[in-house]
């Protein structure tokens, strides 16, 4: 441990650099609440996404290291936003019509439309605590239902209403004109009809703490700003909960940057310490565009989930947060592989580099053995020539290059297999295109078809991969590349795949020959 805590205070490892920054925090001495407070949000207003689980993960990362440096214990809570209004009914609900009277009331007063909890806010607090359980994160839930009702939020509450000038003043310098004439940092929960009210406020009394306000018909009321009877707007809400919470850490997508000096100043208004903050890049889909929840474009974590591990997911989260990123199907093949490389050679590498391997802050350094011996591009390109065999038939192929292989014993390479299987009919098969080979080509291929049929290497890759480069070489490719293409393109109908050395062994050295002597003969051109 004691290599790692030193390795990890100089390692460029962005976790450990977040890690150290917080830590600066605590010069001084340990925090008087006895622990540091790392938090992430969630609006309920939707399900969970691949965003949601991007910002557990990469705190949760941030949260490992830091435990590494310091002894300072940690905590985590993720915290709902469900007193927010429903501001339109969502169009993936059963029987939508019958929440359209509830517009505008919060999350955790509108009924549950799947008539499973007691309201829509409970409904998607449920999920979101079921996603977060599914992928074993370590953290405490808070409702801001709870928070607001149970008095937990009273004391900055009151405060807001003191300093209620000096607030209203930070937000009025970011709104248009217009928006400041109806604008308050107070929502008052209106005490009839149960719904947020976005009005001005005819008066806030400090010493009372109450204010007072006119509804929609033009009837006046006054109410209490504690025990839930009013909530802040979400920017106020964003610096009130760190102040309130004492946060010590939140991260945040870009889009909230330009924010970040309106919730620091909230915060240190009502009486709290601006937190460290951590502002990731946004993913982006096939296109270039932001990923949305509401356009639903880009990958959802079911979809990535449906071709690949939890862990390779983890693995893109780890990459490069800082910058954006396209985030759709073609990225995944590259993420599993890679995750697999780290993973085989984590055992090898000195605490230095074990610090800076994105699996140790993926499995908290708790880093488990890799056993996909065969890589899943590789995977994807057997898929392909071995036909509608299914997993057990991949595993024919698997088990003659690697006897010793076995789903039992080879779990993470089971998974893979059934992975690459879906992944090759959904996005793969659709785009193969074989053509014919030119007359270089042929008489390459021929010639390495002879030189297999007299091969006595057994199935050792890299041998086999100095064969087809030597082939290449004697038939004058240059560069040496447009051989590789030709292989790919003719007997794969793809334009780039693995070592081909690489996939005979996998393939088998007879299975390459026939696969060979089809390309020629024309019979895998695609029509």
């Amino acid at each position: 441990m004691t290599a790692l805590r030193d390795a990890a205070m100089t390692s460029k490892a962005w976790p450990f650099e977040e890690a150290r920054r917080l830590l600066k925090r605590y010069e001084a001495g340990p925090p008087e609440k006895g622990h540091v407070l790392f938090e992430t949000g969630y609006g309920p207003s939707g399900l969970p996404h691949i965003g949601t689980f991007g910002e557990v993960a990469r705190t949760t990362m941030i949260r490992r290291a830091f435990e590494v440096i310091s002894d300072i214990p940690t905590r985590l809570i993720c915290f709902s936003d469900d007193l927010d209004g429903m501001r339109k009914v969502p169009g993936n609900v059963p029987n939508p019509d019958a929440l359209r009277e509830h517009l505008q009331k919060p999350l955790t007063s509108v009924p549950d439309p799947f008539e499973k909890f007691d309201s829509f806010g409970g409904h998607n607090n449920a999920m979101l605590r079921r996603f977060l359980d599914t992928f074993g994160f370590e953290y405490e839930f808070v409702s801001a239902t709870d928070f607001y009702r149970s008095g937990r939020f009273d004391t900055v509450l009151l405060r807001a209403a003191e300093r209620y000038d000096d607030l209203m003043a930070v937000m009025l310098k970011s709104l248009r004109d217009e928006r400041q004439q109806t604008y308050s940092i107070f929502l008052p929960i209106h005490p009839e009809t149960g719904r947020v009210q976005y009005v001005p406020m005819k008066h806030v009394d400090a010493a009372r703490g109450e204010v007072t306000f006119d509804d929609e018909h033009g009837r006046e009321w006054t109410l209490p700003v504690t025990g839930g009877n009013v909530k802040l707007q979400w920017k106020p809400d964003f610096g009130a909960r760190w102040a309130a919470l004492d946060v010590d850490f939140e991260m945040y997508g870009k889009d909230h940057s330009t924010n970040t000096p309106i919730y620091d100043r909230i915060c240190e208004i009502l009486g709290g310490r601006k937190p460290e903050h951590f502002t990731y890049e946004l993913f982006l889909d096939d296109q270039g565009q932001k990923i949305s929840k509401s356009s639903g474009n880009g990958l959802t974590i079911d979809e990535w989930l449906t071709y690949a591990s939890t862990e390779s997911l983890s693995y893109f989260m780890y990459q490069k947060p800082k910058t954006a990123k396209r985030m759709y199907f073609d990225v995944i093949p590259k993420a599993v592989d890679e995750y697999h490389q780290q993973l085989r050679a984590f055992p090898t590498q000195d605490a230095s580099a074990q610090a800076a391997n994105p699996v140790w802050h993926i499995h908290s350094g708790d880093v488990p053995e890799s056993k996909l011996v065969v890589p899943f591009a590789m995977l994807l390109n057997l898929a392909s020539v071995a036909g509608q065999t299914g997993k057990a038939g991949l595993w024919g192929f698997i088990q003659r290059y690697a006897p010793d292989a076995a789903p039992e014993t080879h779990p993470d390479l089971d998974q893979a297999a059934g992975f690459a299987l879906r992944y090759f009919t959904d996005f793969v098969a659709p785009t193969l295109q074989f053509r014919a080979a030119t007359e270089q080509e042929a008489a390459a291929m021929a010639d390495l078809a002879d030189r297999l049929g007299a091969w006595d290497g057994g199935l050792d890759a890299e041998a086999l991969q100095t064969l087809v480069f030597a082939v290449g070489k004697d038939h004058g490719f240059e560069p040496l590349r447009n051989w590789f293409t030709a292989l790919y393109e003719v007997l794969l109908g793809q334009s780039q795949g693995p070592r081909f050395g690489g996939f005979i062994a996998l393939y088998g050295v007879d299975e390459t020959i026939a696969l060979i002597g089809r390309g020629l003969a024309g019979d895998l051109v695609t029509a």
